[in-house]
């Protein structure tokens, strides 16, 4: 067997040569009865060539070993690439990364909310993480005044979904987003709270804050 090729496809033409063999037949003879020269299956099981056989001769042999063409094909057929293809695709989900930044520091303005890249997450990791249901989308964070917490540079998944509450949140301020800690306050107003003690807390009156949503997640450079 090649060892340049897949296990699995070498594992499909073993079983080839075995259930030939269990029928009483050989390579030789299979290899005939699709018109083929006698060494044409030995050099496809011994050697990988041809990598795959064509989808006719591969049906004629599983027909005369009266077995199902799965058990020794090596090409996924189209029926059966769609559906992988598609239980992949079922089984990860895509977060939009937004062309804004989060300020940690004196704010930036947030440029316009495209996303111009994506991050894929296997939907296990995000249930596991209590995300599955989250309205995603993720951004990085600029400055300092959130560290240690977050350091300028991570990137942060902010759930739309969740805006009430306090913790750690993106909020619009004008035309500025900041990162900050959300915190109650006198009726009427929020405070924001920097992880960076060098930072002071601001206390606003709450309309002048929007509240875009909640981070709950983090990721960055070591």
């Amino acid at each position: 067997m090649d060892k340049n090729i897949p296990r699995s496809e070498n594992h499909a033409r073993g079983r080839l040569e075995q259930l030939a063999r269990d029928k009483g037949s050989s390579l030789a003879e299979l290899s005939r009865l699709l018109g083929r020269n006698a060494a044409y299956l030995q050099q496809y099981v011994a050697r990988g060539s041809p990598r795959h056989l064509d989808e006719p001769d591969l049906l004629k042999i599983a027909e005369f070993l009266g077995i199902s063409p799965r058990v020794i094909r090596t090409r996924p057929s189209a029926a059966y690439a769609a559906e992988t293809a598609r239980d992949e695709a079922d089984d990860y989900r895509e977060v939009p990364r937004l062309l804004l930044d989060a300020s940690a520091g004196p704010g930036t303005l947030g440029l316009q909310e495209i996303p111009y890249d994506s991050i894929r997450f296997s939907r296990r990791w995000l249930r596991e993480m209590g995300l599955e249901g989250a309205e995603l989308s993720a951004i990085r964070v600029e400055g300092d005044s959130m560290e240690p917490l977050l350091r300028s540079g991570d990137e942060i998944f902010v759930d739309r979904a969740k805006r009430g509450g306090e913790g750690v949140f993106v909020v619009r301020i004008g035309d500025a987003l900041h990162v900050k800690q959300v915190r109650a306050s006198a009726p009427g107003t929020i405070a924001l709270i920097s992880a960076n003690e060098a930072y002071a807390p601001l206390e606003l009156p709450r309309e002048e804050v929007e509240v875009i949503g909640r981070v709950v997640w983090k990721g960055g450079r070591i």
